[in-house]
């Protein structure tokens, strides 16, 4: 299985070469980058482009481990038998079967997100390590060994906001998506928006890479928010001069809202544009 681009997601040659590193080497993918950079759309990519069934595991602070293996519906058990269900009699009713369960059973070869691996506690990319590497694990429960009928491809995304410990780090392939330059960006949006007038385009990346590169931002704007601030400019008919000043100094964009998200990056901006303004 190689992994040789898709028409609905742009794909450098670098990440190419990640995935297929990492499908060589029977080894998860860390994917970390910028949040809208396309992380997540990459392992819902490559599955489409392969063929496999994508299996989705996203990570919330209070997520353990054991949740992607299984869970012991006890409160469940309780319940029934107080009703005199003859369920109770079999503890395999209440495992509940989580993502690598049902990847390692699975009849073909899949696909595993795990999506945000960084939002979990520390200890939970250790308490994975010994699963993702044998492609097995013991149910206690029920005494039963479950061992993976085809090893999955699994991709973990990361936004960085945590460190992830070095043995886990060591089972990896790692690939960083780079912010896309101008080019690049070009091409996503040529995806997202075929057919869009170039003007709007140009001025668009133009003002998009200027806010960018605005020292100080708390939150620079990602390649999904540029994608809905076209979405909005096309939507409201805005034309393309009505994107950047006449004497090309900067000025407040239509629709900002769509690009920057906290009131001390609008404020920062807003001081800037009266700064130009009062220096001309």
């Amino acid at each position: 299985m190689r992994f040789e681009g898709s028409g609905d997601y742009v794909a450098t040659p670098d990440l190419m070469l990640a995935v297929n590193a990492a499908i060589t080497l029977q080894r998860p993918l860390l994917v970390k980058g910028e949040p809208g950079t396309g992380k997540t759309m990459l392992a819902e990519t490559v599955a489409a482009a392969l063929g496999l069934p994508l299996l989705q595991w996203h990570i919330k602070s209070t997520t353990k481990a054991q949740q992607g293996l299984y869970e012991y519906d006890a409160v469940s058990r309780l319940r029934d038998s107080q009703l005199g269900d003859d369920r109770v009699q079999d503890i395999g009713n209440y495992i509940v079967r989580g993502v690598l369960w049902q990847a390692f059973a699975a009849e073909s070869p899949t696909v595993i997100l795990i999506d945000e691996i960084d939002k979990a506690d520390i200890e939970f990319p250790n308490d994975l390590l010994r699963e993702l590497d044998r492609m097995e694990f013991y149910v206690y429960e029920t005494r039963e060994l479950v061992k993976a009928r085809h090893r999955p491809i699994v991709f973990i995304t990361s936004n960085n906001e945590k460190e992830l410990p070095d043995a886990f780090l060591r089972r990896c392939f790692f690939h960083y998506i780079k912010f896309p330059d101008k080019e690049t960006m070009q091409s996503i949006i040529d995806v997202h928006f075929p057919g869009l007038k170039k003007a709007l385009i140009r001025e668009a990346l133009e003002v998009f890479f200027q806010l960018r590169d605005i020292p100080g931002l708390k939150k620079k704007p990602s390649t999904s928010e540029l994608l809905d601030w076209l979405k909005l400019l096309v939507a409201e008919d805005i034309p393309p001069e009505a994107l950047q000043a006449k004497d090309n100094k900067v000025a407040i964009p239509p629709l900002h809202g769509a690009l920057l998200k906290n009131e001390q990056d609008v404020h920062l901006f807003e001081r800037l544009v009266f700064m130009a303004r009062h220096n001309r």
